[in-house]
């Protein structure tokens, strides 16, 4: 176990005296583990912030055992984020997410190149923040662990436009016309989540929250229910944020979070 390759570094804590145990997502090698000696001192802090993309150097002499780290930066993105909260409040969902939810040593290449490609996204695109761009990656995320959403056609009437909502239990989309009297059981999908729906609703924080809410779902009951463990707390706070935003956004108008926030009841129609 000898390799040298292009990481994203998902988290770092401290161990020992002045050393630090970091988990790196790699292309080849999925989700990794090693040690970095000297790693939470000040002059290697910088390098080992999640969300950062490295170029990394493991060293271990049995497959088992805890490797050694040492890495070059890359491309840095935590540092870049510091005067735009909402977009680091992204980038560190991402990493904790990806570090709670991908099994160890399990390469998943495609998944890897679309991380890189939002993160440089959330560093780049500063108004508005590319919300959309992460809600997609969870659906990525989701269905890279095979949990994905079938979001192209109605699970009742086979319908592929007038998509509005999704079976909180199935997955699948539902149009306004299936979803008859169970419409209040089911989550509302956001436009952008559609095939066809290009990047509607990419500055509109309400639409954000639906999008939240709906992968939120899933990533509860699928990714981290069945483990009993609870959602990371990252991504529990940058959904809090967009739901304040939309509550400032309401305020004076009658408008609130109600939209956003639905009953997510087990009755569905039949056949979704």
């Amino acid at each position: 176990m000898n390799f040298e390759c292009a990481a994203i570094v998902l988290s770092a804590r401290r161990y020992g005296e002045g050393g630090a145990v970091v988990h790196l997502f790699t292309e080849e090698y999925g989700r990794i583990a090693g040690l970095v000696r000297g790693g939470s001192s000040r002059r290697q802090a910088a390098l080992w912030q999640p969300g950062n993309l490295i170029l990394a150097r493991y060293a271990a002499r049995l497959s088992e055992q805890l490797g050694q780290l040492t890495g070059e930066m890359v491309q840095e993105t935590a540092v870049r984020l510091l005067d735009r909260p909402l977009q680091l409040a992204l980038v560190q969902a991402a990493a904790e997410l990806t570090d709670s939810a991908l099994p160890d040593r399990e390469p998943h290449p495609d998944f890897f190149l679309r991380t890189i490609r939002d993160l440089t996204a959330f560093c780049v695109l500063a108004d508005p923040a590319p919300v959309i761009d992460y809600v997609r990656w969870e659906t990525a995320l989701l269905a890279t662990l095979g949990y994905g959403l079938t979001l192209d056609s109605c699970a009742v009437t086979g319908a592929m436009h007038g998509l509005s909502y999704v079976s909180p239990k199935t997955g699948r989309a539902v149009s306004a016309e299936g979803a008859g009297n169970w419409v209040d059981r089911l989550l509302p999908l956001p436009a952008y989540l559609r095939p066809d729906g290009g990047d509607a609703g990419a500055d509109d924080p309400a639409l954000w929250a639906q999008g939240l809410a709906l992968t939120g779902h899933f990533l509860s009951r699928h990714l981290f229910g069945a483990r009993h463990r609870p959602v990371p707390a990252s991504r529990e706070r940058l959904e809090a944020r967009v739901l304040r935003m939309v509550e400032g956004q309401g305020e004076g108008k009658g408008e609130g979070v109600s939209n956003a926030v639905i009953d997510r009841g087990s009755v569905e129609p039949q056949g979704a």
